[in-house]
């Protein structure tokens, strides 16, 4: 690695400046490992196009929207929107991630080739909502509109060791979403979309989580402080689209994504890939950190088996009503 002179060891010397510069061979590392396995795939191949028929508007054969068009469940339609609605606002991450990492060098390549495939996410997603009449189209549009307008602005804007820790997480935390949701929307041309998304979300987890633990090894005591900042502050992208709050309530009792699945599936496997609670040799602020980290998992943990308490009683209740 570079930059790795003893003058640099202490937290103080590392700049976001140095951070880019020191992880630039870790960064052209990891995107020419990612080149290699990442498995080229076309979205038009994934879309339903003999299901789909003309709206209204300038077609005048065009065919209303009615919810009984739909092949996808409820809480999967909710879903999609959520999910699609987060891939929208990819100009806006484009933005943040190219000032923050650069547009030069392997971080600028590696910018751009996240960008190139994350686009094809929201391609896919809203040429199969469309074509299958899966949600409402105007509704649909209008989320969009409403949520493009009001842009992204990261939690993590204001360093680069916060914003390389959120998105090892995020990463994984949107494969776990599209994942769920393709296997509760109840339609099997979905989940096998939504799969093939998924395989690249993890792809884009694996280069961001081992990143992030080349990060533990120049800066331990930043990188710690920065994981149990995010960690305890964790939101996902899509937090200021429109009726987020009640479409995430609806899609936590819909096993798509809640506490138990964020605890289980998408903080603890990345901390536990890099031994983050283990670390030793830590300064006073990083084990002040690491220690924070580790209550903050056990009090998540803790408040998980109650909403799974609560979500056993509501189906048991469901069950006895007949539903």
């Amino acid at each position: 690695m570079t930059l790795t002179s003893p003058h640099l060891g202490s937290s103080e010397a590392w700049t976001d400046a140095r951070l880019l510069y020191a992880l630039e061979e870790v960064v052209e590392k990891e995107l020419n490992r990612h080149l290699k396995i990442y498995k080229d795939w076309m979205p038009h191949e994934y879309v339903p196009w003999s299901d789909g028929r003309n709206f209204p508007g300038f077609f005048e054969d065009g065919e209303e929207w009615e919810l009984g068009q739909s092949k996808v469940s409820d809480i999967g339609r909710i879903a999609l929107v959520v999910n699609l609605l987060t891939e929208d606002n990819l100009p806006s991450y484009h933005h943040e991630i190219a000032t923050l990492f650069g547009r030069d060098g392997a971080w600028g390549t590696w910018v751009h080739r996240w960008t190139a495939e994350e686009g094809k996410h929201g391609i896919v997603m809203r040429d199969y909502l469309l074509t299958s009449r899966a949600v409402d189209p105007d509704k649909l549009e209008q989320f969009r509109m409403a949520h493009m307008s009001e842009g992204f602005e990261s939690d993590n804007r204001h360093s680069m060791l916060h914003s390389v820790a959120y998105v090892a997480f995020q990463e994984l935390a949107t494969r776990i979403s599209h994942r769920n949701t393709g296997h509760h929307s109840g339609d099997p041309v979905c989940d096998r979309m939504l799969a093939r998304i998924a395989l690249d979300e993890n792809l884009h987890m694996i280069f961001y989580r081992n990143l992030l633990g080349a990060a533990f090894e120049l800066a331990p005591d930043l990188t710690m402080q920065a994981v149990r900042d995010v960690v305890v502050g964790f939101r996902m992208p899509g937090h200021g689209m429109p009726g987020f709050e009640r479409a995430a309530a609806q899609m936590a009792i819909g096993e798509i994504y809640n506490m138990r699945i964020h605890h289980d599936d998408v903080l603890q496997p990345v901390l536990r890939f890099l031994k983050v609670l283990e670390i030793d040799g830590l300064g006073p602020d990083g084990l002040k950190a690491q220690e924070e980290l580790g209550l903050y998992m056990g009090g998540l943990d803790a408040e998980a088996r109650k909403f799974d308490e609560r979500l056993a009683a509501r189906r048991a209740r469901m069950e006895a009503r007949g539903r």
